[in-house]
């Protein structure tokens, strides 16, 4: 065993430690302050050490979106009901996105193509084959639910709080003489349903439209 290597292991870390830290760092302080060196610091070892457990910058930042699809997988994608796995997948995943707000453009831009994260779309996968969906349709299904929770955080206002958005709404003080519609629905259903019900609304829609690409029921 070379001396590197022994002096990566007698630090005590484990590679779960590294990619908690490093969440925990972006969190505290942004995607910014991320490097090897602060999160050696963070840790109490030299940068290097950190390569004992992550092969590189890349590898690090692929295992933070690792953690946060860890936040959300493991209670879910039983097989009781296609329906209602994806509906507590999406809420998961929209919960603990909302948690790691700084993480979130990372999440956007790199695909979850860690081991794990693999394993977790294979079951997901197996769960909604053996629910009718073609296996294609299967992974188009997986997709388009993570992309629609994706893209309904990445679009809020930054800083706001989902379901107690502070941030003015754009329908506020439209001309009712020039856009009745507009102003109507702003002054009625609109503003009354907020994001959480919205988010609720379009997902439900969703589950309902996949409902008929599944294959010949048994």
């Amino acid at each position: 065993m070379s001396s590197n290597r022994a002096r990566g292991q007698r630090a005590g870390l484990t590679r779960q430690a590294v990619l908690e830290a490093a969440l925990a760092l972006a969190d505290r302080e942004g995607l910014k302050a991320l490097s090897m060196r602060r999160l050696g610091a963070e840790l109490g070892v030299e940068a290097m050490t950190l390569y004992h457990h992550v092969a590189s910058k890349d590898a690090l930042l692929d295992g933070i979106v690792e953690q946060i699809f860890a936040e959300v997988v493991p209670p879910l994608f039983h097989g009781a009901s296609w329906r209602a796995d994806l509906r507590d997948y999406a809420h998961a995943l929209h919960a603990t996105l909302l948690a790691h707000p700084n993480v979130v453009p990372l999440v956007v831009s790199r695909p979850a193509t860690t081991p794990r994260n693999l394993s977790f779309m294979e079951n997901a996968l197996a769960s909604l084959r053996a629910a009718g969906f073609p296996l294609g349709r299967a992974l188009d299904v997986l997709y388009a639910v993570s992309g629609f929770v994706l893209g309904h955080i990445a679009t809020a206002p930054q800083g706001a709080d989902d379901g107690r958005r502070a941030a003015a709404d754009p329908l506020d003080g439209l001309d009712p003489e020039e856009f009745p519609l507009l102003a109507e629905a702003a002054r009625t259903g609109h503003r009354h349903s907020g994001p959480d019900s919205r988010f609720a609304f379009a997902l439900d829609a969703m589950l309902s439209g996949f409902d008929a690409a599944r294959g010949p029921r048994s």
